[in-house]
This record gives structure tokens, C-alpha cells and sequence, in this order.
């Protein structure tokens, strides 16, 4: 007789399945529950690919495209079947590169051949056909050595050299078709669950890679470009190029031979040029620009970088100002609430933008104006003797993050504010097909801050996260594109540096967390950098913001 085991899903329901069933087969039993196909697992809190079979009782969920852990897993498997497609149409000569997010999806290029719209085209309708024929994700565990050996005849040096400095004995390859290559992180179980996907051809610049988004899972978006931030990126990728890096064995070749400190200088410098040039566009400038406007997602280091361009504007002769838009929330009993019944502080509705633009008003015109300072612990504004009054070179410098939202600032004339959208833009991949993702740069760099400024463990920073990122794309992104200017404040080595913070934390979250599984995810992830001191880090840096010693 058959040995029967018990799957309890999501403690609501349990059924009875034979010994070694494929959590595939146990997932059908469940689907009913899904808009979309089940792409993975959860099996007593590690993610498992529906491949696996089940050998004893246990405690299951499934995710689909709908969720972060879902969603992450389709467009990895998306990725591999461009891939695959690209070397049906143009043969192992071409190589694709997976660079960064764009959009609703991920800006790629193809390099070592011809490359044009209709050929994208083409490689766009293979992967529909590779949809239709249901292929089969298979992983396979390999010696590194072998993998490395494998690599270096198929002539994939990115591969070889990222697998250099991984220390694990084994690592996993995935096959698709006749195709084997490296990914940190899980695939569906077939291509036939990869069915939503668009190619957008970029002049000059490759292509976009829509898929569907948690906000928006039904279908696929058409692209919109958004010609700042993508310029961002492009100019630190051939910054990345001229100084020799472009990926983890870059920067961990560097490391090794112990020659990291100018690798710092060199990724400072170009984020202080940035300043530079902002100072220098303001100053040209001084007789209409009466404020500067600061805002991007968390962890984008808003703070240092405000502080630090109030030095640079001063340079130029001008007297600064900072003014908190924390300060202008309103009474904690008029502050609107989200669906949960809970204070939405992350909304406009929370400013008191009517008192904010009548202060900004009168400071313009040269009048003197009492500042408010909120008390959070009481809920309200308290007034004291905090008396500003703007001269003629004097300039307010605004932070936050409603700083780029017109509302915030609606009674004042466009051409007297310069706009900024600041974000850790990396150029850094971990080989050509596995990029970083910025969220996982700005993730790490919360988790650390949380813990050493707030005492948050890396499990409650994690498990907040999903609500700062609703509230970035709601009442950040949608206004990124009206800025005069973009600041990259990604550091080439900071994932180095980071990892010495971040790590230890991680692996304070325990097994039965619900963070576990993303904890262990970010782990792997770090795992591809060698580590590096901080010792070389400037006290005048971002990235002390987070790490702790800033000069400011």
C-alpha cells in the first residue's frame, strides 16, 4: 500500500496526496484559488519549484503572477525564454544582456550581431511559439568546476568568471530546449505559465521586455519610455564600461587583488560630478529658481544628497534653506485613512498643502513667515520661533516625498523650481543574463539603517516593504519624468560594502518567519560579492547614511 501523506494549505484546508506527488500535481488542487497559472511553491516556508515531489506532511501556498515572490519568478523564466528564442533566430553568436528595469519591464540589448526591428520581431514571435509548446523548465545540480568548464567552451566568459568566486561545491543550471545556463533564483514550471510578454524596439538601444506587473497582472502595458531615467542608466553603464566594470567578477577581481580604494574614489567622484552640475544649472539660472524640489523612493540616500547640494549651492554664493514637508502634516485626527482602517501618512492628503503653498507664497515675495514643527508625539503643529525670511541669494532646498508632485507645490510658478528625482540607478549586473534588481540595492541599505537607527530587525523591515513600494509607485514614479534633473546614487562597490552589514542580519530571521524565504533570497544574492571594508568609505558619503560614521 501506498504511503499517504498530508498537505495542509495555507492552514484553511487539508488534503491527502501518494508519497512523492509533484507539487505541480498538488497544485492543480488549488488552482481554483488563482486568476493565473501557479508558477512556485511554498513548502513549510522555502520556495519550491512545482517540479519537486512531496515526501512527507507538510504546510504548502502557491503563488502566481500576482504576487512579489510570483511575479519575480515569471519574469526570470521570461528572461531564459528571450534567450533561448534570440539564439533560434541569430545562432550562439549573439548574446543577449539583460540590463535593468525600465517601465513595466526590463531594457535588453543584443550584441555581437545585427540587431533591427524586424529581427526583434522575430525573436519576440519564437518566444510565442516556445509559449505554445509547453516546454519544460528542467534544473540540474553540476559541479561548479563542471559549469565552469561547460561555460568556457560554450565561450560565456561572464559565466565563468561569476562562478570563480562563488564558494558553494554545486550550483544549479536550468535547461530550456538545448540551452543551459545560470540563474540565482527559481523558474516556472513550463514556458506554456509565460504567456503575457511584449517587445518594444528602442533606436540605437536595444529593446524592452514588457511582462505584467502585481499592479496590473492580466495583461501586458504598452511601454512608455521615460527618456531621464533611462539616459541615467545609459550614461553609468558606459561610466561602468570606461572604468572596467560592468559586473560582479569585475568588481570582485578588484577586491581580491585588494585594490578597492580607488574603485571608491572613482564611483564618488562620479556621483559629486552630479552636484557639480546641478549647482552649476541652478546658478545659471539664480534669477528665476527660488527652490529646489528633492524626492525618490526609499533608501535613495535623499538626505545626505540634500545636504550635500546645500554645499555646493553655498560654494556658488547662495544661502540656503530646509524646509521639512514632515512638518506640515496635518492634526493626526484629520490624517486620512487607508483601506485597513489604518493613518495613511504616506498619502498628499496627509500635507497640509494649502498652509505649505501660502508659506512658500510669502516667502517668495520677501515676507517673514513662523515655520511649524509637528509633534509626533502629540499628532499636531506646534508653532515656536522658527522665523524664515528669504534674501535675494537665498534659496529653499525641499526634501520628501511629495517634493516632485505639483499639489505640493501648486501655488508656485514651474520656472521657479528645479525638480530632482534621485534613485540608486545600478549599472551592476551579476553576469548578462542576471541583473540587479535597484529595490534589492535600496532593500539592503533600509534593512541596515532600520536596524542601527530605529532597532527594526531585517524581518520588520522586510515585511513593511511591500508598503513602501505602493506607496513609491503611487506618489513617486508617476512624477519622475517632470524633473530637471536625475541623481544616480548607486555606488559601483556598494554591494561589497553592504554585504558586511546586511548579512549577519539576514540570518537573524528565523525559519518560521514569513520573511524567511526573502531573507534567504537577498543571501544567495549577496553571495556573488566578496565583501569589502568600510573602512575607505568617505564620511561625507550616501551610503554612511545607512551604514553609520557620516560626517553630517
Amino acid at each position: 500500500m501506498e504511503k499517504v501523506i498530508k498537505v495542509n494549505y495555507q492552514n484553511k484546508e487539508i488534503k491527502e496526496f501518494i508519497n512523492e506527488t509533484t507539487l505541480l500535481e498538488i497544485s492543480e488542487n488549488f488552482k481554483k484559488y488563482y486568476n493565473y497559472p501557479i508558477l512556485i511553491a511554498n513548502v513549510n516556508n522555502d520556495l519550491v519549484e512545482l517540479s519537486e515531489k512531496v515526501t512527507g506532511k507538510c504546510k504548502v501556498d502557491f503563488y502566481d503572477r500576482s504576487s512579489i515572490v510570483g511575479r519575480s519568478v515569471y519574469e526570470r523564466s521570461a528572461c531564459f525564454m528571450l534567450i533561448v528564442a534570440t539564439r533560434k533566430v541569430l545562432g550562439e553568436v549573439a548574446e543577449v544582456f539583460v540590463e535593468h528595469s525600465m517601465d513595466n519591464g526590463i531594457f535588453c540589448r543584443v550584441k555581437g550581431v545585427e540587431f533591427d526591428k524586424p529581427v526583434m520581431k522575430k525573436i519576440e514571435e519564437t518566444m510565442r511559439e516556445l509559449t505554445k509548446q509547453n516546454l519544460h523548465f528542467s534544473k540540474v545540480s553540476v559541479a561548479r568546476i563542471d559549469a565552469i568548464n561547460y561555460f568556457k567552451k560554450k565561450r560565456q566568459t561572464d559565466k565563468v568568471r561569476v562562478l570563480k568566486y562563488i564558494s558553494n561545491t554545486y550550483v544549479n543550471l536550468y535547461r530550456l530546449d538545448d540551452v543551459y545556463d545560470y540563474f540565482f533564483g527559481e523558474m516556472a514550471y513550463s514556458t506554456g505559465q509565460i504567456d503575457e510578454f511584449k517587445l518594444t524596439f528602442i533606436k540605437d538601444n536595444g529593446f524592452i521586455l514588457s511582462l505584467p506587473t502585481i499592479a496590473n497582472p492580466e495583461c501586458t502595458l504598452d511601454y512608455v519610455h521615460h527618456s531621464n531615467v533611462f539616459n541615467s542608466f545609459l550614461k553609468y553603464t558606459e561610466w561602468g564600461n570606461t572604468v572596467g566594470i560592468s559586473d560582479a567578477a569585475d568588481l570582485n577581481e578588484i577586491v581580491s587583488k585588494g585594490n578597492y580604494n580607488e574603485v571608491i574614489r572613482l564611483s564618488e567622484a562620479y556621483y559629486e560630478s552630479q552636484l557639480t552640475r546641478i549647482a552649476d544649472k541652478i546658478y545659471d539660472n539664480k534669477k528665476d529658481i527660488k527652490m529646489v524640489l528633492l524626492a525618490g523612493p526609499s533608501s535613495s540616500g535623499k538626505t545626505t544628497t540634500a545636504k550635500k547640494l546645500c554645499v555646493y549651492l553655498q560654494s556658488k554664493g547662495f544661502k540656503t534653506h530646509t524646509i521639512s514637508i514632515d512638518d506640515y502634516f496635518l492634526s493626526r485626527e484629520d490624517t486620512p485613512k487607508n483601506e485597513f482602517g489604518e493613518y495613511d501618512f504616506e498619502s498628499i492628503r496627509a500635507i497640509d498643502t494649502n498652509l505649505f503653498n501660502k508659506h512658500l507664497t510669502k516667502l517668495l515675495v520677501g515676507e517673514k513667515v513662523l515655520l511649524p514643527e509637528y509633534n509626533f508625539i502629540t499628532g499636531k503643529k506646534e508653532f515656536h520661533k522658527n522665523y524664515l525670511q528669504l534674501g535675494e541669494n537665498d534659496i529653499l532646498v525641499i526634501e520628501g516625498l511629495h517634493a516632485l508632485n505639483d499639489e505640493l507645490t501648486m501655488a508656485i510658478d514651474r520656472r521657479n523650481k528645479y525638480k530632482i528625482f534621485i534613485s540608486p540607478l545600478t549599472q551592476l549586473n551579476v553576469d548578462h543574463h542576471n541583473r540587479i534588481h535597484t529595490s534589492d540595492t535600496r532593500k539592503l541599505r533600509r534593512i541596515i539603517r532600520d536596524n542601527k537607527y530605529r532597532g527594526y530587525s531585517a524581518s520588520e523591515t522586510l515585511k513593511m516593504w511591500r508598503n513602501i513600494s505602493d506607496g513609491e509607485f503611487k506618489w513617486i514614479y508617476p512624477f519622475q519624468d517632470d524633473t530637471d534633473s536625475i541623481i544616480n546614487s548607486a555606488f559601483v562597490y556598494e554591494l561589497g560594502v553592504l554585504k558586511t552589514y546586511a548579512e549577519p542580519l539576514l540570518f537573524s530571521v528565523e525559519e518560521t518567519d514569513e520573511m524567511y524565504p526573502e531573507a534567504i533570497r537577498l543571501i544567495n544574492f549577496l553571495r556573488n560579492f566578496l565583501p569589502i571594508p568600510s573602512d575607505e568609505v568617505p564620511k561625507d558619503s550616501v551610503l554612511r547614511e545607512f551604514i553609520g560614521g557620516s560626517g553630517f
